[in-house]
């Protein structure tokens, strides 16, 4: 998934002719915390509720608070990876997309981009998951797909996070196509693999529907 294909396109922009009480009407009604303003196709930033609740006057024209997040963007062609990355350096819900001229073009929320994800194969597919943790330098994913595929399953999809609590040591998450774990579990450690968590999803009927209607419940959809 890339930029272009997740813009939302129902949140529309501010301008800076607009005033306070505007930008607060639409955040309600889009039911987001900041909203993009944008002047001539160029985006100055965005606007949130308490920036214009700070200010005490909700009939100032938004051209002279002073918005945030003017870096918070993403091109067409970002990969939903960095649109996260993006979205968490500057601690907004919300990040804006330019196009090759670097005019304002939509934005994603990150809520958006969690509906996408949980719609993807690597999501809606049965399967069980192994969490291992293990040393950044040792990590190898091919080595570790030919333990998974000798016993005949496949890495569905796989990501790593640092952990916080052992500098140089990352937690490697890997989603299998089974969901019998135990054979697999046990390759790993014999060749030395440290399995620290484990997860079976044995249902298939209605689990993943009930996960995404918890998921967008979660979200306030």
């Amino acid at each position: 998934m890339i930029a272009e294909e997740l813009i939302n396109h129902m949140i529309p922009p501010l301008k800076i002719t607009d005033d306070a009480h505007k930008a607060i009407v639409w955040m309600e009604e889009f039911r987001c915390m900041h909203l993009p303003v944008v002047d001539d196709g160029n985006l100055l930033g965005f606007i949130s509720e308490e920036i214009i609740l700070e200010s005490n006057d909700i009939v100032r024209p938004l051209s002279s608070f002073e918005l945030v997040g003017k870096d918070c963007v993403v091109q067409l062609g970002s990969h939903f990876y960095d649109i996260l990355k993006v979205a968490n350096d500057h601690h907004l819900q919300i990040v804006a997309v330019l196009n090759e001229e670097q005019k304002y073009e939509g934005v994603i929320t990150v809520q958006d981009i969690m509906i996408s994800f949980a719609q993807t194969a690597a999501v809606q597919m049965p399967g069980g998951i192994i969490v291992i943790s293990l040393d950044l330098i040792d990590y190898s994913l091919a080595e570790i797909s030919r333990y998974v595929e000798e016993n005949n399953a496949k890495i569905i999809s796989s990501s790593i996070i640092e952990d916080p609590l052992d500098k140089g040591k990352i937690k490697l998450t890997l989603k299998i196509n089974q969901v019998e774990l135990n054979r697999i579990i046990a390759t790993l450690e014999r060749f030395g693999y440290r399995i620290i968590g484990r997860y079976n999803e044995i249902k298939r009927d209605t689990s993943e529907k009930d996960k995404i209607d918890m998921l967008l419940r979660f979200l306030d959809i």
